[in-house]
């Protein structure tokens, strides 16, 4: 029986940085009323004339040199973005284009902020069949380009970035990703979405005047959703596979805001020395969050290492997984 794992992680984040105080003179804010309630203090912001599938190329390009992959070895490649370059072609196509991944086929999908274990469990199924042996998961955001940065409750909170993983299998067992639980809910429609630009209500002059082509988000009602959906996965997920907060080394969460990720990890039990976090530095990063904090964390990262993903976003879509480190 094979299992699958992360043999590889990298990321990219754009060098322009946007901080509390920067955004403090373009909206009516500041940096203790962010910080005392999201707990960001800077995002970072893709100024170039580019879409998401730039951050892509460049997240991927540095995991092929780092993990010593051929171009043309990689197989698939699932990019979950909710930021696409096009309506169509795919961003994945553009960036299997962009890296030159002559042999692989490439899809995109859409799941929010839940987008990295939601492609990782389609990875893992492959893996597993024995259909694919390397295959890549990206994640890409370009979310500046969906945030009104009039909007002073929507605009502190996303950044732009990308990460990826090399995902292979291993004949080793109890490694890799060993379990998964997603949950979908279309009624949290009305309360995270944007409005204009899709079939249901295309871009005309009435939704660019009413600003319908920007995120739009009810604050109150995702974040009290996203406590109690993140915690219920967590708590399922470690219940099919025996897990306690004793023998769970790290709880990799979202990182949407400080106050859902320090709420999650109390109710569950986990020790903030074991909740990875990153959110004061990149924001919501929405799909790419999660990767980018493992990434960012790799080096405190051991072979063995027990990890449960938690994640939460628009759909609503949510959902956890069990993932014991195997680089």
């Amino acid at each position: 029986m094979l299992n699958a794992r992360i043999s590889g992680i990298a990321s990219y984040v754009p060098d322009d940085i946007l901080d509390n105080e920067m955004l403090s003179k373009m909206v009516d804010t500041n940096d203790e009323w962010i910080t005392t309630r999201v707990g960001i203090k800077e995002r970072r912001i893709l100024k170039k004339n580019v879409g998401s599938s730039y951050m892509g190329i460049q997240a991927i390009n540095k995991l092929l040199k780092e993990t010593g992959t051929k171009p043309e070895d990689v197989e698939l490649v699932i990019c979950a973005t909710s930021n696409p370059d096009y309506r169509f072609p795919s961003t994945g196509s553009v960036i299997c284009h962009g890296c030159g991944l002559v042999n692989a086929y490439s899809y995109d999908i859409q799941a929010a902020c839940a987008g990295f274990i939601v492609a990782l469990e389609d990875a893992a199924g492959y893996i597993k069949s024995g259909l694919r042996k390397k295959i890549i998961v990206v994640c890409t955001e370009k979310m500046s380009s969906m945030v009104n940065y009039e909007d002073r409750s929507t605009c502190p909170l996303f950044g732009d970035g990308a990460a990826c993983v090399l995902v292979e299998p291993t004949e080793e067992e109890g490694v890799g990703v060993r379990d998964g639980v997603f949950h979908v809910d279309g009624r949290g429609l009305e309360h995270l979405v944007m409005w204009a630009g899709g079939s249901a209500r295309p871009t005309c002059q009435e939704t660019l005047d009413k600003g319908e082509h920007f995120l739009y988000q009810d604050g109150r009602n995702v974040y009290k959703n996203a406590v109690v959906d993140m915690y219920t996965s967590t708590v399922d997920i470690m219940k099919r596979n025996g897990l306690t907060p004793e023998s769970i080394d790290y709880l990799v969460p979202h990182q949407a805001n400080l106050r859902i990720i320090e709420a999650v990890g109390s109710r569950v039990g986990i020790p903030t020395e074991k909740v990875l976090v990153n959110i004061q530095h990149y924001g919501n990063t929405s799909a790419a969050s999660i990767p980018l904090c493992l990434d960012e964390y790799k080096d405190k990262l051991k072979k063995g290492d027990k990890l449960v993903l938690t994640a939460f976003g628009a759909g609503f879509t949510w959902g956890a997984m069990y993932l014991v480190w195997d680089m």
